[in-house]
């Protein structure tokens, strides 16, 4: 399975990512052409070869401006506008949405730099204490980053979408100047956007920032999985240089696109949510049936509880809630303030889910919603859609039964 690496030994940033995906065969007039679909002004794009500690790679840069314009950002490492929450001109994420929304890019691509752009104003919100959708970017920083993630997700679509691993991410130690003021790195919004997905991070003794914002982000994105590589046979490898010559090691990304071997030959989703668990053996029925409600209220992914025969023969529960690794916190409070319980256990587990859509069949009743999971475009699980067969029982006063027979019925009869 085609297989791109990304070697984190001196961090990433958005550029260096772009930069690197050149230089292992992203034609650059295709990235320029798809980048004018944006109809986005004010910048130039500039692609050079150059040396790091003796290693030819490709450097990627945005100039702001018209084709004379300046550097964006001397230091090649874009942090000040991801942390700026100053006024003036820029745009809000709402409007960044909107842009990338009305652009005649591809489905793909369009949702995979959504994607990126919701964890950095998430993150950026959760700092700033306001709606991700009114997270601003100043000017520099706005087209910096659009560039950079829209860019991103170009060459990965132009690169085949190969499945993407990472080794374990490094950041750098020290102060950024940024406009929360000085602050230690890993940045605020890296640390909250890798937070988000429990990315393990390693510092070192660079004096620098070496993981961005936008570098983060496209690592919580996209990479699978963290660690050392493993049965990769090496078709590619490029390098996306930084601007700063680091004192202790090379400012490179070195990206490797090969096959993976042993690699899934799947199409289904994967993500990582948080299992958190708790044995319960003094909770009454009542308290435990009106916690379930309150936890799937809250936005647990999936509460349920099992029977448990426990410590000194006592029948008992055990109790699970699935959620986001942002919400455990919240969650394992929940279970703590609810419940009697004392404790609770949590584990990050990686889930494979079957790619899933929705498709609307027409029964003698009216139309019901089928919800459809498919691996490797073949169709392996077709159910009516809960919600939508009890809205039509309802409507006709009839057995949600009946609802979905007919439902079943009109689907075979379509297929």
């Amino acid at each position: 399975m085609k297989t791109l690496y990304l070697d984190l030994f001196s961090g990433i940033s958005g550029d260096m990512f772009v930069g690197a995906l050149i230089d292992v065969g992203l034609d650059y007039a295709h990235l320029t052409n798809e980048l004018q679909k944006l109809k986005l002004e004010g910048y130039h794009l500039h692609i050079s070869r150059g040396k790091r500690a003796q290693i030819e790679g490709t450097k990627f840069d945005v100039h702001l401006g018209g084709h004379h314009g300046h550097h964006a950002h001397e230091d090649g490492h874009k942090h000040s506008h991801e942390h700026d929450h100053g006024h003036g001109h820029g745009r809000t994420y709402a409007d960044i949405k909107q842009l990338i929304a009305r652009s005649t890019l591809s489905d793909w691509v369009k949702e995979q730099a959504g994607k990126v752009f919701h964890r950095v104003a998430v993150a950026e919100g959760k700092i700033h204490g306001v709606s991700p959708e009114k997270v601003h970017f100043h000017e520099v920083g706005a087209i910096d980053s659009i560039i950079d993630i829209v860019g991103a997700c170009i060459g990965l679509e132009f690169l085949g979408k190969p499945r993407i691993l990472a080794s374990q991410p490094i950041d750098g130690t020290g102060w950024i100047d940024c406009a929360h003021g000085r602050f230690p790195i890993p940045a605020p919004a890296t640390l909250e956007i890798l937070a988000a997905r429990s990315v393990p991070l390693t510092q070192c003794d660079e004096p620098n920032e070496l993981i961005t914002p936008t570098g983060a982000a496209l690592l919580a994105e996209f990479v699978e999985t963290f660690g050392s590589m493993k049965n990769l046979a090496p078709t590619r490898i490029g390098f996306g240089l930084g601007s700063r010559d680091n004192p202790s090691r090379p400012n490179v990304l070195r990206v490797i696109l090969g096959e993976s071997s042993a690699a899934s030959q799947h199409d289904w989703e994967t993500d990582t949510i948080t299992v958190i668990e708790t044995n319960l053996d003094d909770v009454s029925p009542e308290i435990l049936g009106h916690f379930m409600e309150t936890a799937m209220s809250a936005g647990a992914l999936d509460a349920s509880y099992a029977p448990l025969h426990m410590k000194k023969n006592r029948p008992g529960f055990l109790l699970t809630i699935l959620c986001a690794a942002t919400d455990a916190d919240r969650f394992s409070e929940l279970i703590l303030r609810e419940t009697t319980a004392f404790g609770v256990r949590r584990y990050t587990a990686e889930r494979r889910k079957l790619r899933r859509e929705f498709q609307m069949v027409r029964t003698p009743f009216g139309e019901v919603s089928m919800k459809v999971g498919k691996l490797d475009g073949r169709i392996l699980q077709v159910a009516p859609e809960f919600e939508s067969c009890k809205k039509l029982a309802d409507k006709e006063k009839l057995p949600l039964r009946a609802i979905y027979e007919a439902a079943f019925a009109a689907w075979n009869t379509e297929r």
